[in-house]
């Protein structure tokens, strides 16, 4: 990447790839990108930037916000986002949905935590447009890698910590590692899922937040039937929370995102409540598709994020149509069928993004994980499109067909090739069909 610099004298341009620099081109310095250093210089690169002296040259100085976890980053910084700016404030968010300021979409989606060059170009960017807090999610990969190098954050926050990513990490203990390294800086403010049993932390600067756990921000009370209401307390304040969002899991990230919220700008817990039963949630994730019969689309696809998902249909019949991403961590795979065979009725195991890997062989796998006496409930279907189509033919009433693993997706990768899929459309055709 390579950007425009208004306020420095000897340089016109910064860039972190090699291949763009010039006499007039400052060198971006990173962790990746010094492996580097020798090739510029031989091209005659004479000046030399690093993470920590980027704001001389860019406008940096605005509140961050870095979300953290497994599950639950990009609906909690949408949240944030979304409660600040209908309060009254102009935000930036940075994730796995693009760069938006004050409501407007500035580049599509792309990496959950982009290179670090694009993370300050955001922000800067941000600054000249009047922002006064940037919401961004922050990977395990941007995390081991650095990407967040010389970033200063307002608050960091914890979603919670499960299994993902394996096939990066190697095991889980470096995962958890690798999340909770995130929080080593004692000085650094914090809000941490209590709740959350793999989270490591100084307490200095620490407030939580849990709906079983003592925390500064609990619940006291809540029903998720047809949605969330909850009271939420901190200290002598007490809020009433209702949202049209389903789940447990979206109680916790509005919990976080409430908690966040209130530590920014120490506004009444009741005022920032108020304003999240105006979100009306993300695409792809919880995303109901059609009514009767209820389908949803999500983007779980770990055990753990398939389970809470579950977890908040307990009441009805459930249908489930997923598969696994091939070249990507295969421990799962069987764990996903497993956590399936235990909430669902009928399961439709298809092919998500195989890569280079046979999809037959990736559902043979999580099949693996389904006990003998409950393989009567699988239908097996190679074709997405086509699995999707089943799962509707065969939907009754009184079910709810859950479609997980691809979200907001509008692309399937088949070997090298990225093909267009949506899995909202096909359930649209699907419907229109029956």
């Amino acid at each position: 990447m390579k950007i425009a610099l208004d306020i420095s004298r000897d340089f016109k341009f910064l860039s972190d790839d090699s291949r763009e620099v010039s006499k007039d081109c400052a060198f971006f310095v990173t962790q990746s990108s010094q492996k580097y250093l020798k090739e510029v210089q031989k091209k005659g690169c004479e000046f030399f930037v690093t993470p920590k002296e980027l704001s001389s040259y860019l406008k940096l100085d605005l509140q961050c916000i870095g979300i953290t976890g497994t599950n639950g980053k990009t609906t909690t910084a949408a949240m944030i986002y979304s409660i600040l700016l209908d309060m009254g404030y102009k935000v930036g968010l940075l994730g796995t949905r693009g760069f938006f300021i004050n409501g407007i979409q500035k580049r599509p989606k792309g990496l959950t935590t982009p290179s670090t060059l694009e993370i300050y170009t955001a922000i800067n960017e941000a600054k000249q447009e009047g922002c006064e807090f940037f919401v961004m999610e922050v990977s395990s990969h941007a995390i081991i890698q650095n990407r967040i190098e010389g970033l200063e954050f307002a608050l960091k926050i914890l979603t919670n910590i499960t299994s993902d990513h394996l096939d990066y990490h190697k095991t889980l203990e470096n995962y958890i590692a690798t999340k909770n390294s995130f929080f080593a800086n004692p000085n650094d403010k914090k809000l941490i899922n209590k709740d959350e049993k793999n989270a490591q932390y100084s307490l200095q600067n620490t407030l939580t937040y849990g709906i079983e756990s003592a925390s500064t921000f609990s619940i006291k009370a809540y029903s998720l039937k047809g949605g969330i209401t909850a009271q939420i307390t901190y200290g002598s304040q007490v809020a009433t929370l209702d949202s049209l969002l389903l789940g447990k899991h979206n109680l916790y990230n509005a919990l976080a995102a409430i908690g966040a919220v209130q530590m920014l700008t120490q506004k009444p817990l009741q005022e920032i409540a108020n304003q999240l039963e105006n979100f009306g949630g993300v695409m792809g994730r919880m995303q109901i598709i059609n009514q009767k019969p209820l389908i949803i689309v999500d983007f779980a696809h770990t055990e753990d994020g398939m389970e809470q998902i579950f977890q908040s249909f307990l009441h009805q019949k459930i249908a489930v149509l997923f598969g696994a991403g091939g070249d990507r961590d295969k421990t799962k795979r069987p764990k996903m069928g497993f956590c399936a065979s235990k909430y669902a009725q009928k399961i439709y195991l298809t092919s998500d993004n195989p890569r280079n890997e046979d999809p037959k062989i990736i559902m043979q796998e999580i099949l693996s994980g389904i006990p003998h006496n409950k393989l009567s409930r699988v239908t097996l279907e190679v074709n997405r499109a086509l699995a999707i189509q089943k799962a509707i033919a065969q939907l009754k009433e009184d079910e709810v067909l859950l479609v997980l693993g691809k979200g907001d997706e509008t692309y399937q990768i088949i070997g090298d090739r990225t093909l267009h899929f949506d899995d909202s459309e096909e359930i649209k055709k699907a419907l229109k069909a029956k």
